[in-house]
């Protein structure tokens, strides 16, 4: 089973976005999918509310205090968190999984909110162990401003790798409007939009935890 975090201590960074693209991703690939939404906004919850009975199935799971593994029969795994997310809460959830997605915006006031929670990570035993994978993306990025650049600048100094950058588009508003990702879209145009999560598919599927 692939069990992913998407995690950032920040609301409003795209967290939703990663978790609903991922899970119709993997499920038009025939993997059994369920989405966990510790979140109190419920994004990914009510994208799965509008979600077309068309498109492939995707199953939604509460994960509890008690009990936060995902139900037996799901393939992959996804943890759509709430911000704030840190300490004990953490700890447990990365007990859970073998992969954390961390989305990042090119704003001063983003990066200075991960700052906390990058060192946080590193201070947690799976992950220095390196059984746990830790990966950021870049989010709403346009590579022609200098806060694309100092974006780049700001994760060096993590050693944690930026697996790719998603640029700005009302496509992926769209997408939590319809419950229709942009992998499952018929829009020529987001093809270009899809290539950007390649390098991020490759990380998830070519590095798996045993």
């Amino acid at each position: 089973m692939r069990k992913i975090l998407v995690a950032n201590p920040k609301g409003g960074c795209g967290k939703s976005t990663i978790a609903v693209h991922l899970a119709s991703w993997f499920a038009m690939n025939d993997e059994v999918v369920f989405i966990g939404d510790l979140d109190r906004q419920q994004s990914s919850r009510h994208w799965l509310d509008l979600r077309p009975p068309s498109q492939p199935k995707i199953h939604h799971w509460e994960p509890t205090d008690e009990l936060v593994a995902p139900p037996k029969g799901c393939s992959v795994a996804i943890f759509d968190t709430p911000a704030g997310l840190h300490g004990k809460r953490l700890k447990q959830l990365l007990g859970e999984v073998d992969r954390v997605i961390v989305p990042v915006s090119p704003s001063r006031f983003d990066m200075m909110a991960s700052r906390d929670f990058f060192e946080e990570l590193a201070q947690v035993k799976a992950v220095r162990k390196d059984r746990v994978g830790v990966g950021i993306v870049g989010m709403r990025v346009d590579a022609r401003t200098n806060s694309s650049r100092e974006l780049v600048d700001f994760l060096e100094q993590f050693e944690l790798p930026l697996l790719t950058c998603l640029r700005s588009t009302q496509r992926y508003v769209r997408a939590l409007e319809s419950g229709v990702t942009l992998f499952e879209s018929s829009d020529a145009a987001a093809a270009i939009d899809r290539l950007q999560w390649q390098p991020l598919l490759e990380w998830l599927v070519t590095r798996r935890a045993s």
